[in-house]
C-alpha cells in the first residue's frame, strides 16, 4: 500500500470514527428525552392509556345545573363524592333555587350538610355564595374565573371544576387530592401546593386535553392508584410509573417521586 494510500485509510477512518461517536451521542440525548418524565412523548403516551381506559368520564358529583354543581363541589371538600351524593339530592328537593339558598341563614343549613364534615364552614360558604350570585350576578353563577373566586368558599379547584364541568372552558386544571397524589407519583411535578402543582401540569397537558385529563386521572385516583395500596399490579399505567411508593414494579423506582 502506498504512503497516498495509508493516509487515505486513516482519514477514512477517522471520519467513520467521528460519523459512530456523532451517532452514538444522538442516541444517548433521544434516550434522555424519553427519560425525561415530561417529554411529550411519555406523556402522550399516558394521555392514551388513560383515554383507554377512561375514555367518557366526567366530574362524579350529582347536578342539574351550574349552582347545583357549585354547591356540591362546596360540600366535597374532605368528603367523598358519595357521600355529597347523599345529601344534595334531599338538599335541592328542600331548597330548589340559588334565591331560596340566599334566604338562609348558615345555621338552618348546618343540619342538612352535618354527613358532609366541617358542616358550620360549608354551610356560611353555600350561603354566602348564594347570597353574592343573586346580588351581584343576577342570580347565575359566574362563568369566568376572576368572578367564580369572588365567591364565598371558592378557590381554585372548585372554579376549575364548575368551569370545566359545566361551561366546558378550560382556565385551569383541577387539583384535587386524586390529582395532587398520581401527578407527583408520574413525576409531572415536585411540587406539594395544589397552585404549583397547576401550573406545572398546565404546562405540560395539552389545555384541550386539562378537563378531561383531570377527571380521568381522579377516577384512576379511587379506582387503582389509591393512596395506601396503589393496584400497580392491575394498572395500564404501570410500566411507565417510576413512584417510590409503588407496590409492585417492572420497572426502576425514582426516589423522591412519591404522593
Amino acid at each position: 500500500m502506498t504512503t497516498a494510500e495509508e493516509t487515505e485509510c486513516r482519514e477514512e477512518s477517522h471520519r467513520a470514527d467521528l460519523q459512530n461517536r456523532d451517532d452514538t451521542k444522538e442516541s444517548a440525548t433521544e434516550e434522555r428525552k424519553l427519560r425525561r418524565p415530561t417529554a411529550p412523548e411519555r406523556i402522550s403516551e399516558i394521555l392514551k392509556r388513560l383515554d383507554q381506559l377512561y375514555p367518557d368520564v366526567t366530574c362524579a358529583l350529582t347536578h342539574k345545573d351550574s349552582w347545583e354543581l357549585l354547591v356540591a363541589t362546596i360540600l366535597s371538600a374532605q368528603s367523598t363524592d358519595v357521600r355529597v351524593n347523599m345529601v344534595t339530592p334531599l338538599l335541592f328537593k328542600k331548597y330548589p333555587t340559588v334565591e331560596e339558598f340566599a334566604k338562609l341563614e348558615p345555621q338552618q343549613l348546618e343540619p342538612d350538610v352535618r354527613s358532609t364534615g366541617f358542616f358550620r364552614n360549608k354551610s356560611k360558604s353555600v350561603v354566602g355564595a348564594a347570597r353574592k350570585i343573586v346580588n351581584d350576578f343576577g342570580g347565575k353563577v359566574p362563568e369566568n374565573m376572576v368572578d367564580l373566586l369572588t365567591l364565598p368558599g371558592v378557590a381554585r379547584k372548585t372554579a376549575n371544576v364548575v368551569l370545566g364541568t359545566w361551561f366546558g372552558k378550560a382556565e385551569g386544571l383541577v387539583v384535587d387530592t386524586h390529582v395532587h397524589r398520581i401527578s407527583r407519583r408520574l413525576e409531572l411535578t415536585k411540587n406539594d401546593d395544589p397552585k404549583n402543582i397547576e401550573q406545572d401540569l398546565m404546562r405540560v397537558i395539552p389545555r384541550e386535553r386539562w378537563i378531561l385529563f383531570a377527571h380521568q386521572i381522579i377516577w384512576h385516583g379511587r379506582r387503582l392508584c389509591l393512596a395506601r395500596s396503589p393496584q400497580c399490579v392491575d394498572c395500564p399505567l404501570e410500566n411507565t410509573c417510576h413512584a417510590e411508593d409503588k407496590t409492585w414494579s417492572t420497572v426502576e423506582k425514582h426516589k423522591g417521586a412519591k404522593a
